[in-house]
């Protein structure tokens, strides 16, 4: 027997980011697909290692490749909802995080799907694994 995930509570979540789902973002069954739900999780972390961790995309030779995620849906959510973003850490090593990402509809206390994903940090170059750039790592431990 399996526990069930249960909706995660907006409390849980100190970062959020609006975004405004897209009629594309629908699927035929009418509501937000879940390929779409991935692409909000990586804006988000993006959002936030560029905001506030000062990645830069393209230059940094230190990057996060994505090396697990997954999601768990507990309620629809459709175009032309707006939507809250949760941001907060899971685990934070030497060399990668785990973030989870609440989706929430506007206002909600609980969210309509709980993402996570694992960013190992690589040195492009070199093509092994890395530590995370103090940068990177100063604003993820501020968010914890």
């Amino acid at each position: 027997m399996t526990d069930r995930a249960a909706p995660a509570p907006r409390e849980q979540f100190s970062v959020f980011y609006p975004l405004h789902s897209r009629w594309a973002d629908n699927d035929i069954y009418g509501h937000i697909n879940n390929v779409a739900y991935y692409a909000f999780f990586d804006s988000v972390v993006n959002r936030f290692l560029i905001e506030e961790g000062g990645m830069r995309p393209g230059v940094d030779t230190v990057v996060g490749y994505v090396v697990s995620s997954s999601a768990d849906y507990f309620s629809p959510l459709a175009y032309p909802q707006g939507l809250e973003l949760g941001l907060r850490v899971s685990r934070l090593g030497d060399k990668s995080v785990t973030w989870e990402i609440g989706v929430f509809a506007q206002g909600a206390s609980a969210s309509s799907v709980t993402g996570r994903f694992t960013h190992a940090f690589v040195d492009r170059e070199a093509n092994r694994s890395a530590s995370i750039p103090l940068g990177i790592r100063a604003a993820i431990e501020a968010l914890n």
